[in-house]
């Protein structure tokens, strides 16, 4: 029930933005009970957009597939390039793959390029969900289908597909690590946290608080948990694109404000591994006492880095090569005139209708596993992290 009641809220906070002006999921906006797990190939309305292409594109067969990024300035988007890239070359595409520099006029253009330069399919990691509508009707008018990656895109019902992580569990392992760490059902408290989320624009970011919070809340509410700060719901808490400069300022000013007289900072709740390094970075200049718990996402090499040195405790490691891999079986579906592998129906809505989503399940590193993790399986090299 509370994971329905989490999507019910986030739908009527959609709704609302709307009439304003425009490795589980969310209650209701993650991975429900009923479908997780459970591939399906019924999807009429996707199939109805893609049925055209399918002679031309069985097997890539050098068809034209744009990939469009959301910037190069964080490690994970310019893996995931990587890794869509090399997948969709090896499937037999051919890639024209952008970085768009967090700037959404960018991205705009050089998705209306790929659309004139006549790709036939679109995957699109967004910067901010609300603010491609225009561009992706020429892609729906023009029958080109749409993949969301990691990024749902909101009000457009261009988007055909969606594939991504479990964000709402990627949040829920942050809370329930915390939760664990501090001892928090038996521990007698009370606790200070600090909370830093991700870019309103992006959906995700919605999903982590939410799946933290959910988890983390009973423990505000009885006061074993403080927020010095004050700083607790989500517009607050967010980080405009991510900046580990953003998070490092802010988090200057509440050590300043909350910490300077010798209150111990107890965990600090990071969305993702750019707003940690941010926070590791004012605490080595301005903070002196014990040192807090603090999470993260994505195994960045410089937040491993932080990990095995003790300045952060874990991370959500999400294996894009899979992800990628996911996206590209999709495409292939797409192509031939099928309907794509899914796992869930009923979880992700962005206001035009649930999109069929394909959801990889996140796991956590911390210095206990971070080898078999990453280096074992090859995703970094031993001296990449040293």
């Amino acid at each position: 029930m509370k994971r329905k009641l989490f999507g019910v809220l986030l739908t009527l906070a959609l709704s609302a933005s709307l009439l304003a002006g425009c490795g589980t999921a969310t209650k209701d906006a993650g991975t429900s009970a009923g479908s997780a797990g459970m591939e399906t190939d019924t999807n009429e309305t996707a199939g109805e957009a893609v049925r055209d292409t399918s002679e031309e594109a069985a097997n890539g067969n050098g068809v034209l597939v744009g990939v469009s990024m959301p910037t190069k300035d964080l490690q994970r988007w310019n893996q995931d390039g990587d890794n869509m890239q090399e997948q969709l070359t090896d499937a037999g595409y051919k890639v024209d793959l952008q970085y768009a520099s967090n700037d959404i006029a960018a991205q705009v253009s050089q998705i209306e390029n790929m659309i004139a330069n006549g790709c036939k399919l679109l995957v699109i990691a967004s910067i901010d969900g609300d603010s491609l509508g225009t561009v992706l009707i020429q892609a729906k008018d023009a029958g080109i289908p749409v993949i969301a990656y990691d990024r749902l895109i909101m009000n457009s019902a261009a988007v055909t597909y969606y594939a991504t992580f479990d964000n709402y569990m990627v949040g829920t392992k942050q809370g329930e690590y915390i939760r664990d760490a501090l001892d928090l059902d038996n521990a007698a408290g009370p606790f200070h946290i600090e909370i830093f989320t991700g870019d309103s624009g992006d959906n995700n970011a919605k999903f982590f608080y939410g799946g933290a919070m959910d988890v983390l809340n009973p423990y505000m509410e009885s006061g074993k948990l403080v927020v010095k700060s004050g700083q607790k719901d989500f517009e607050t808490v967010a980080t405009a694109n991510w900046s580990s400069e953003t998070a490092q300022n802010r988090m200057d000013a509440i050590i300043a404000s909350n910490y300077g007289d010798g209150t111990v900072l107890n965990a600090v709740l990071c969305s993702n591994d750019s707003t940690a390094l941010g926070v590791a970075n004012a605490l080595a200049s301005s903070y002196t006492g014990a040192y807090p718990i603090i999470t993260g996402q994505d195994c960045d090499i410089a937040n491993v880095k932080n990990l095995i040195a003790g300045k952060q405790a874990m991370s959500i490691f999400k294996d894009t090569r899979d992800l990628a891999t996911r996206t590209v079986k999709m495409a292939d579906a797409i192509m031939q005139g099928g309907e794509a592998p899914i796992n869930d129906t009923e979880s992700y809505d962005n206001g035009t209708g649930i999109i069929p989503t394909y959801l990889c399940e996140p796991v956590f590193a911390d210095v206990n596993n971070y080898k078999k993790l990453l280096i074992d399986s090859g995703y970094y090299k031993e001296t990449d992290l040293q």
